[in-house]
């Protein structure tokens, strides 16, 4: 046991602590050691350690919530750029917007103006179509009178029968497509008087008129009578000149030639040189009967005369061909005839086809008596008389 005496003055007593077993033997520093460990357990109590339990906890609290005050506020600080940022896009969005909205605006008010145009024409048309709608037969009727009136006049001056009788079936189909039952006398009129067109002949003048132009355009290539010259081969063949045959023997039969006769000789150079100039002779002088006491020989003014004055007979007989004409048709062509026959040389390719076509020509019908379409014209006037006495 150490002396109290010896221990520090800021520790315990011993008499505190409690003694160690008798039977332990403690080095030197050994109560020292015990008694500041008795020390501070002594201090350490419960109060205090929660305390400084409470006090971390509350540090570590504060530090926790400092550290997502700063994460807040970066937060914040971010979300208000965005925020920045998106109002100024959302400005300019309202601006552009704004400006869409006035352009829409501006096209809005015009096709209102557009519409109410519209909306004004279609009343304007709605009402020219219930006119129309209510005249409609009276229209159709005007139309139809005007077009057979055409036809009539076409019929009468040219003589078209297809033109009337297209005017005819197209007036037919009309009023067969209104379905009218008040329709069907002036059908049955109009019927009639198609059957009567149909029953005509048919006269091909178009093709009368182009036979005849064939004719017209040939009359420069036609010869002349005084032009006619005597071609060698039209010439008679001179005919050959056959050795004489010798007397035959009394003992050899007839036309059988005596045996070891002498062949003829072949005649002469002079007697070539006669036959040719004989020959040339005959070309140069010709005589001919042209059986009329008429001067068929005309000096070149004359013939361009002639053959001017025969194109415009021509031209007469095909004018009276398209106004139907027939006597003065067959007239023109007996006189063009003629003088081909007096003045053209009639054995000529070109002369007998011209002839030839002539009387063909001649001989086809030109006129024919053409019906009127007055009942067709008077069964629509009829038609149309209760209608416009009703209408005034």
């Amino acid at each position: 046991m150490s002396d109290p005496k010896d221990l520090p003055e800021n520790e315990p007593s011993a008499s505190l602590s409690p003694a160690p077993p008798a039977a332990t033997v403690l080095p030197p520093a050994a109560p020292l050691l015990l008694d500041r460990a008795a020390g501070w357990r002594a201090w350490w109590t419960w109060p205090r350690t929660a305390l400084l339990i409470a006090l971390m906890l509350f540090v570590w609290n504060w530090w926790s919530a400092r550290s997502q005050i700063d994460g807040l506020r970066e937060e914040m600080a971010q979300r208000l750029r965005e925020d920045d940022i998106q109002a100024r896009e959302s400005r300019t969005l309202a601006r552009e917007a704004q400006e869409r909205m006035r352009e829409a605006l501006q096209k809005m008010t015009a096709l209102e103006s557009k519409i109410s145009e519209s909306q004004s024409q279609q009343t304007a048309l709605e009402t020219m179509y219930q006119d129309l709608s209510r005249n409609r037969d009276e229209w159709a009727l005007a139309d139809i009178e005007q077009t057979l009136s055409l036809a009539a006049q076409q019929l009468q001056l040219s003589g078209n029968v297809r033109g009337a009788l297209i005017a005819l079936q197209n007036a037919d189909a009309r009023l067969g497509r209104a379905d009218r039952a008040q329709f069907i006398a002036v059908r049955r009129v109009l019927q009639r008087d198609i059957d009567r067109l149909k029953a005509l002949p048919y006269v091909d003048t178009a093709g009368l008129a182009i036979r005849l132009d064939g004719v017209i355009s040939g009359v420069d290539n036609l010869p002349l009578i005084f032009d006619e010259k005597l071609q060698p081969s039209a010439l008679p063949a001179r005919p050959p000149v056959a050795p004489p045959t010798p007397a035959p023997a009394s003992g050899d039969k007839a036309g059988t030639p005596a045996a070891g006769a002498e062949p003829v000789p072949p005649p002469g150079m002079w007697r070539r040189l006669r036959d040719d100039a004989w020959d040339q002779l005959r070309q140069l002088v010709r005589i001919r009967d042209i059986g009329s006491a008429e001067p068929v020989l005309l000096p070149p003014q004359q013939t361009f005369f002639l053959r001017e004055n025969l194109k415009l007979r021509l031209l007469n007989a095909r004018l009276a061909l398209l106004q139907r004409n027939e006597s003065l048709f067959r007239e023109d062509l007996k006189s063009a005839n003629t003088w081909l026959t007096r003045y053209f040389d009639a054995r000529a390719r070109a002369t007998v086809n011209a002839q030839a076509t002539i009387a063909q020509l001649s001989a086809s019908a030109v006129s024919i008596e053409l019906p009127t379409l007055a009942d067709s014209l008077n069964a629509v006037r009829n038609f149309r008389a209760p209608q416009r006495s009703a209408a005034k």
